[in-house]
Parts: structure tokens; C-alpha cells; sequence
């Protein structure tokens, strides 16, 4: 049997907690699966743009990561509408609509889970709840909502 490769969209969190001593261990174990071939990293110009005002051993690590492990989602109207139901369906307040469009590229680029150290907006069980409830009304599948942590390999 071929081991599949997962498709987990990486959130900015989990790159810049490769530099956090809380959130390391599991943040580079991840990218190291990433880097071994077992998952493609997905992304967006999303992810770019919040690198930017990053430090630069964040910046420097996302860059550095080989192209053949990357994989560049493009940002469409599609994924800004389903960022904007998110909020409309009240699951966050407008505020924090960077989030769901980190949610919402996942979902359209039917990635296998979106991977998140952010537990205010994104890896909360309400908030899972409801980004999957608008996802299932607007004619999306489920999504996978995980930190690092919960992130196996071995399976």
C-alpha cells in the first residue's frame, strides 16, 4: 500500500512557533514531516502578507522550506465570500476575518485539516462548530481542525 501524503493547510501561528518554547517541539515536528515528504504544506497570500511584519528567522523558515513541499493555494472570490459568511454566520466578529480566510482557503482547497496554534478564533470547539455549519450550508464538506499537537504521522 503507497502511504498517502497528507494536505494540511499551515496556518502563520504554526510557523512562527517553531521559534515559541511552548509550541516548538510540535510546530517543527510538523514542518519536518512536511520536509520528509509525509504532507504538503498548502497556503496563501494570506499567510504571505502576515509574514511580512514577522521576525526574520520566521520569515526566513517559511522561505527556506523547498518549493517541492509547498503548495501555494490561489486567494479567489470564492474564498473571500466563504471568509465573509463565516462572519456573517457570526462564528467571529469582522475583526478577526483574517482567520476565516485562513478557514476558508482550507476548505475550498479540500485540504485534509487547516493546522492552527490559534485557540481564540480558529482551534476552538464553538468555532469549529461553526465553521463547519457554514461550510455544510454553503455546500462545502467537513474540515479538520487541529493543532500541531494533535498532528500524527505514525497513524
Amino acid at each position: 500500500m503507497i502511504a498517502r501524503q497528507w494536505r494540511l493547510y499551515l496556518d502563520t501561528s504554526v510557523i512562527g512557533g517553531c521559534f515559541d518554547v511552548e509550541f516548538s517541539d510540535d510546530s517543527r515536528r510538523v514542518l519536518d514531516a512536511i520536509c520528509a515528504g509525509k504532507a504538503r504544506l498548502l497556503f496563501t497570500e494570506v499567510l504571505e502578507a502576515e509574514l511580512i511584519d514577522a521576525p526574520e528567522p520566521v520569515r526566513r523558515l517559511f522561505a527556506d522550506l523547498p518549493d517541492d513541499v509547498r503548495e501555494r493555494i490561489a486567494f479567489t472570490p470564492e474564498i473571500e465570500a466563504l471568509a465573509r459568511e463565516y462572519v456573517a454566520g457570526g462564528v467571529v466578529p469582522e475583526a478577526w476575518l483574517e482567520d476565516c480566510r485562513h478557514v476558508a482557503a482550507a476548505t475550498v482547497a479540500r485540504a485534509d485539516a487547516i493546522v492552527s496554534w490559534n485557540f481564540r478564533h480558529i482551534v476552538k470547539l464553538d468555532k469549529i462548530k461553526g465553521y463547519n455549519q457554514v461550510n455544510l450550508l454553503n455546500g462545502y464538506g467537513m474540515l479538520t481542525i487541529i493543532s500541531p499537537k494533535e498532528v500524527d504521522f505514525n497513524e
